[in-house]
C-alpha cells in the first residue's frame, strides 16, 4: 500500500511516530518518509537509528502544526498523512489551556486546510477514549480535533482529500504513561493508586501501528475506526509491575476518570460493529459509502463500550509478556 508512496507523520519523534516508522521501513517501499517535529534534539536522536544513509528515503522537517505555512511546504507531494502531534498530558494541559487548544484544535485546522490545498489523498488522525464523553481540556480538545477531521470530508471538495480517525485507548510503555512510571517509581517500595475500581483499555505501540495503517485501506472518509482492546484494572497492573510494593490509594486527579468510554450511547446508533474493530459512521451524510449497506452489523442502540463492562480483560501474564516485547 505504501511502496512508492510520499508519507508524512506529524509529531514523528514520538512513541507512536518512531515505532510507526520501523514497521513502515521494514514493510514498505516509500518513495519518501517525512518525519515532521518540532524538537531538533529528538530528530537528532532519530536519525542516529534513522539516518538517510540507511534508510535514503527518510526526511526530517523541523516543523510545527501551529505553523500553517509550513505545514504547505512540507505537505507538497504528500501521499498519505498520520497525524499524531498533540499535547496530551492531562495536568499540563488544565494548567496550559490555551497551548493545547493551539496544538490540538487549531493545529488540526491547518493539516486539514494544508492537506486539501496540496491534494494529499488521506489523512488519519490518532484520538483517544478521553475524547469521548470528555471531562477534562485534553479529552475536550481531542473530541473538537475529531469533528474537524471528519467535517474536513466536506471542505475538500472536488479534490476529494480523505480524512479519518482511530481512536484507541492506553498505549502500553508509550513515555508520559502509567507504566514507566511506577517502573520509575517502584523501587521506592509504594505505587500510588488513583482509585482502586480504576479501569483502562490497552493497547501496545505495534497494535496501534498495524490498526492505523489497517485503517488507510479501509478508510472512505468519515470513519472513526476503533479497535476491540482489553481492559484491565491499574490495581492489577501495578501487581504486575511490583508485587510486593505498597499499594497506596491517592485519590483521583483533576480530569481523570475511574472508568473509559471508546464508544458512547450517543454514538451506538452510527456504530457498525466487524470481527475485531467498530466503526463510527459520520453523523452528517458526506457521500455514499459502502458502510450503508452494512446496517445488520449495527451495534444496539443502548451499547456502550467502556472499560468497566469489557467483555476482553487483559491478563497479567499477557501484560507482563506485552511488557516485555515493547522493551525488547
Amino acid at each position: 500500500m505504501l511502496n512508492n508512496k510520499i508519507v508524512l507523520i506529524t509529531g514523528g519523534t514520538g512513541s507512536f511516530g518512531k515505532k510507526c516508522t520501523e514497521m513502515i521501513l521494514s514493510r514498505y517501499k516509500p518513495k519518501k518518509l517525512i518525519i515532521f517535529s518540532r524538537d531538533e534534539l529528538k530528530q537528532y536522536e532519530m536519525a542516529q537509528i534513522y539516518s538517510d544513509h540507511k534508510f535514503p528515503c527518510i526526511r526530517y522537517f523541523l516543523g510545527d502544526v501551529r505553523d500553517k505555512e509550513r505545514l504547505h511546504r512540507a505537505f507538497q507531494g504528500v501521499d498519505y498523512i498520520i497525524h499524531t502531534a498533540a499535547l496530551k498530558q492531562i495536568p499540563s494541559t488544565e494548567y496550559n489551556p490555551f497551548e493545547a487548544v493551539k496544538t490540538n484544535i487549531i493545529g488540526a485546522s491547518n493539516i486539514i486546510n494544508a492537506a486539501i490545498d496540496q491534494k494529499v489523498q488521506k489523512v488519519i488522525a490518532l484520538s483517544t477514549d478521553k475524547a469521548v464523553n470528555p471531562i477534562n481540556l485534553y479529552g475536550a480538545t481531542k473530541l473538537c480535533s475529531d469533528k474537524l477531521f471528519i467535517a474536513g470530508n466536506v471542505y475538500s471538495g472536488d479534490v476529494r482529500t480523505k480524512f479519518s480517525v482511530v481512536r484507541y485507548g492506553n498505549v502500553i510503555c508509550s513515555r508520559g504513561s502509567v507504566i514507566p512510571f511506577f517502573n520509575k517509581i517502584k523501587k521506592e517500595g509504594f505505587l500510588p493508586i488513583t482509585d482502586i475500581r480504576m479501569t483502562r483499555f490497552w493497547i501496545s505501540l505495534e497494535q496501534g501501528v498495524n490498526f492505523v495503517l489497517k485503517s488507510f485501506e479501509l478508510m472512505e472518509g468519515g470513519e472513526i475506526f476503533i479497535p476491540k482492546l482489553p481492559s484491565m484494572k491499574i490495581i492489577n497492573l501495578a501487581n504486575v509491575i511490583c508485587p510486593h510494593c505498597e499499594k497506596k490509594i491517592v485519590g483521583i486527579r483533576p480530569g481523570e476518570k475511574v472508568h473509559e468510554v471508546l464508544i458512547s450511547k450517543d454514538e451506538a446508533r452510527n456504530t457498525i460493529e466487524m470481527d475485531d474493530y467498530f466503526i463510527v459512521k459520520p453523523c452528517i451524510h458526506f457521500f455514499n459509502s459502502s458502510l450503508d449497506e452494512t446496517n445488520e452489523k449495527k451495534t444496539q442502540a443502548d451499547f456502550e463500550y467502556s472499560s468497566n463492562n469489557n467483555s476482553w480483560w487483559l491478563e497479567e501474564n499477557d501484560l507482563q509478556m506485552l511488557m516485555t516485547k515493547e522493551n525488547d
